[in-house]
C-alpha cells in the first residue's frame, strides 16, 4: 500500500473515532438530562387531625381562623431538634414540605370545621364579617434527644377575640410533650403528628368551652 492509501486509511480511521466519541458524549448528555435526579433529602408533613373531635350543637357564629403566627427559630422547612440545652441544630436530609405555621393552620381549620359548631369557619384571604377571630402562634416545634424518652416538643399559644372588638375573651397556652419510639428524624416526624392532632382537639375544645 502506498503512504497515501496509508495517510488516507488513517485520517478515515481518526474521523470515524470521533465521530463514535462525539456520539458517545451526546449519549452521557441526553441520560444525564432525562435520568432522574438523585435526591437524599426526605421530605415529611403535618397532616394529622384529632379522631375524636368535641361536638355541641349547631351556633350562629362565624369564626375566622387568623394566620399562625410563629417563633423565628422553626419558621423554616428547616427540621429543627436539641442535642443540647439553649442549643438547636437542624438535620441535613430531613426536612418539612413547608413551615409548621403553613401545615397548621389548614389543619386547625378543618377540625374546628369538623366540629359543626359554627356556621362557617373561614380562612384569609376572607373579607366578610366575622363573630370570632382565633389568634395562634407556635412557640416551640423541635424534636428533644436531650430527654429520656426522646419526646418531641409542641407548644402553641391560642387567643380567641372578639370579631366586633378585636378584645381578648379567652388566652390559653397548650404543651405537648409526645414520645419518640425511636431516636431518629423519621420517629420524630411520627411524633409530630400526633402532638399535632393532641393540640389541635385542645385548641378545638378550649373555643367551644368559650363560646356561648
Amino acid at each position: 500500500m502506498s503512504e497515501n492509501g496509508s495517510a488516507s486509511t488513517l485520517s478515515q480511521a481518526q474521523t470515524i473515532c470521533r465521530l463514535l466519541l462525539a456520539i458517545a458524549v451526546m449519549f452521557t448528555a441526553g441520560c444525564t438530562l432525562f435520568s432522574p435526579v438523585e435526591n437524599d433529602i426526605r421530605v415529611a408533613v403535618i397532616d394529622k387531625i384529632p379522631v375524636e373531635r368535641p361536638q355541641q350543637q349547631n351556633h350562629s357564629a362565624t369564626l375566622l381562623v387568623l394566620p399562625t403566627a410563629i417563633n423565628p427559630v422553626y419558621d423554616t422547612i428547616r427540621m429543627a431538634y436539641q442535642t443540647q440545652p439553649h442549643q438547636i441544630d437542624y438535620f441535613s436530609r430531613h426536612q418539612w414540605g413547608a413551615t409548621p405555621a403553613q401545615m397548621l393552620l389548614p389543619l386547625l381549620a378543618q377540625t374546628l370545621e369538623n366540629t359543626h359548631y359554627f356556621k362557617a369557619v373561614t380562612t384569609p384571604p376572607y373579607f366578610g364579617p366575622y363573630n370570632y377571630g382565633l389568634r395562634t402562634e407556635i412557640l416551640e416545634f423541635i424534636q428533644d434527644f436531650t430527654a429520656t424518652p426522646t419526646r418531641f416538643h409542641l407548644s402553641l399559644r391560642i387567643q380567641l377575640v372578639d370579631g366586633t372588638s378585636n378584645r381578648i375573651i379567652a388566652s390559653r397556652v397548650i404543651t405537648v410533650r409526645e414520645p419518640m419510639i425511636q431516636d431518629t428524624p423519621v420517629a420524630g416526624v411520627v411524633a409530630a403528628n400526633d402532638a399535632s392532632a393532641n393540640a389541635l382537639q385542645q385548641a378545638a375544645q378550649f373555643v367551644l368551652e368559650q363560646v356561648p
